[in-house]
């Protein structure tokens, strides 16, 4: 079983989406959390269930769908390190994922 690492960007990152929703409902902003929270801790049974991201490949990393967010993580052996949660409508900057990999 791997080892769940959220990195404090993939935090800050998911608090922010949070709060967006919540200032219309806070309902919705509580369910996509646990949504979030449930999906990320499924990784540690199946780390590598998570397809490569498309404008991704050729990389180690992959992404979990939680409309309406993605999450980015990275397997390195028995850890699950989730870099990066965002809104599914922006365009993922490819350079971000390796600078929040480097600052763990």
């Amino acid at each position: 079983m791997a080892r769940l690492n959220w990195t404090e960007p993939a935090l800050t990152d998911l608090d922010a989406i949070t709060e967006y929703i919540a200032l219309d409902n806070t309902q919705a902003a509580t369910r996509l959390v646990e949504k979030v929270l449930s999906r990320a801790e499924r990784l540690e049974a199946y780390p590598r269930s998570g397809k490569h991201p498309p404008e991704l490949t050729g990389t180690p990393y992959r992404e979990v769908v939680v409309g309406p967010s993605r999450i980015f993580y990275k397997v390195e052996n028995d850890d699950v390190y989730i870099l990066c949660v965002m809104r599914s409508e922006r365009l993922l900057q490819p350079y971000l994922l390796q600078q929040r990999e480097d600052g763990r």
